[in-house]
């Protein structure tokens, strides 16, 4: 994740144009939309495999 920003905050200081800044931006955003998704499927497959070992009541 900090590289993830890290490559963010260069981008950002090397924009000359307000479009360059929205693409740094954009491009951030996607990238950490991906990671947090990656992120939220391992914890779900790790909650579902801790439920599994739990009996029914």
């Amino acid at each position: 994740m900090a590289k993830s920003h890290k490559k963010f905050t260069t981008a950002l200081n090397h924009a000359k144009t307000r479009q360059a800044c929205l693409n740094a931006y954009w491009k951030h955003k996607k990238e950490h939309e991906n990671l947090l998704k990656k992120h939220l499927k391992e914890e779900l497959a790790e909650v579902n495999k801790k439920k599994a070992k739990i009996p029914y009541r």
